[in-house]
């Protein structure tokens, strides 16, 4: 088992609480001494009651998924014998009212583009495999009920 720790740092600086007019901009805490701006996203909360220089939970989710998928990849297709020269992805992700009737994250929408050194390089089928085990492995898309879609270009 291991244990991941977030420290969240917040603190009122003055704004009317009881009425909602306050700041959620705080900070995320990690080890090693990392500090993160976060806030409440914009489209959730209004500025200048949320901070666009921020990360909020909604983008951390989808960037998430995406990195944990892109590692999960990197170490597949290292052991598949194939050479990742660099690897982007522009990830999405779609809030909506769920089947509760709750607003959540329902879909992250991945978009790798990979480009392999060497001369073993996947075709469309390989690539597709590749794709699947590193899902499979993925502890976000382990964790998350959201959908996560891998869509490779093609």
């Amino acid at each position: 088992m291991h244990r991941y720790t977030a420290k969240i740092d917040w603190r009122r600086e003055g704004d009317d609480f009881g009425r909602g007019r306050y700041s959620r901009a705080h900070h995320w805490c990690f080890d090693g001494g990392i500090r993160v701006a976060a806030s409440a996203s914009p489209r959730v909360v209004p500025l200048p009651f949320s901070s666009e220089q921020a990360i909020d939970p909604e983008e951390a989710l989808v960037a998430a998924a995406a990195s944990c998928h892109m590692l999960s990849f990197l170490h597949v297709a290292s052991k598949r014998g194939f050479v990742v020269a660099s690897y982007a992805d522009d990830a999405e992700g779609v809030m909506e009212k769920d089947t509760r009737g709750r607003y959540a994250i329902t879909r992250i929408e991945l978009r790798p583009r990979i480009l392999f050194a060497g001369s073993l390089k996947p075709d469309a089928a390989e690539l597709a495999a590749l794709h699947h085990a590193a899902h499979e492995e993925c502890y976000i898309a382990n964790s998350i009920r959201a959908e996560v879609v891998v869509e490779a270009p093609r």
